[in-house]
């Protein structure tokens, strides 16, 4: 499996956890039906919960962009060290993103949104050459 591949998959692993770092405090403060239900009373969290939720709504929209330029990379064999560095940047700069956005330091927030942006550059680059 080549470096791309694996911080895709990484990334992927990234989404599941913010997604359970939203979720897990939710189902304790509201309960099991809370969750079950279709949730049409709005409810009140401690704003990292409301953060880690819009983290993982900001991963996911990137993370579809990650994959796609991923894929058309390994597929039409333009992988290489540069595609591979431009994953490994993409990702930590995400669990950064995350750790930061959770705890709620918004320049670096941004700053790590740029560098993860500058990653997938790096990636498509690739199909340039």
């Amino acid at each position: 499996m080549t470096t791309d591949l694996m911080m895709l998959a990484a990334s992927a692993g990234l989404a599941w956890l913010l997604i359970m770092t939203a979720a897990t405090p939710k189902l304790m403060k509201q309960g099991l039906a809370w969750g079950m239900g279709n949730r049409d009373h709005a409810a009140t969290f401690p704003p990292w919960v409301e953060r880690a939720t819009r983290a993982h709504a900001n991963l996911h929209e990137n993370l579809i962009l990650f994959a796609i330029v991923v894929l058309v990379v390994h597929i039409t064999g333009h992988a290489d060290d540069t595609s591979a560095t431009g994953a490994v940047v993409f990702f930590a700069a995400r669990v950064v993103h995350a750790i930061v956005y959770v705890a709620g330091v918004p320049g670096v927030r941004t700053l790590a949104w740029v560098v993860s942006v500058a990653g997938m550059f790096m990636i498509a680059s690739t199909l340039l050459g």
